[in-house]
């Protein structure tokens, strides 16, 4: 008797189970059979900041201003090199916008609107009267106005651009 008892149970319990199974399979179909449509549109603009240093030289004096060709307003820094015998005899000269920073970058505080410009920089080139010829090379770079939660513009000069989704 004891185990006509554990037959008759089990096989209760599959009946329950299977009358549980079949009445959800209706409320199951539903949920995943339901959908919905939207309509409009939005546009995505992947451009880009790009940046050109505009450079004139007079009077032994570099004049330097960098313009935003980008879509995009961006911070700006240049940094000036002369090789090992001028380098120390550079002098800036220019707006108070521009002020040195961190690895010899002089750095523009204002945010350089799409198709606008920095003021100028001046550097003035001492030739310690060497009848060499010589460079003055000027590396400026850019990076996109970032904002934090406050809404406040900053800078982020150690930011990597990623190629090919990577």
């Amino acid at each position: 008797m004891k185990k006509k008892f554990n037959k008759k149970s089990l096989c209760l319990a599959a009946a329950a189970l299977a009358l549980t199974a079949g009445l959800s399979v209706n409320s199951a179909m539903a949920y995943f059979t339901t959908y919905t449509t939207a309509a409009g549109d939005v546009t995505i603009s992947l451009g880009s900041t790009v940046t050109i240093p505009e450079e004139t030289v007079s009077d032994w004096t570099k004049h330097i201003v960098i313009k935003n060709t980008g879509d995009y307003e961006c911070y700006v820094r240049v940094k000036v090199f002369a090789g090992e015998k001028y380098q120390d005899g550079l002098q800036y000269q220019g707006s108070q916008k521009w002020s040195p920073g961190e690895n010899d970058y002089y750095y523009y505080s204002d945010i350089v609107p799409a198709g606008g410009e920095t003021e100028e920089l001046q550097v003035k080139i001492d030739s310690k009267d060497s009848e060499e010829e010589f460079n003055v090379i000027v590396a400026q770079e850019c990076t996109p106005v970032l904002y934090d939660n406050e809404g406040k513009p900053y800078a982020d000069w150690n930011a990597k651009q990623e190629e090919d989704g990577k």
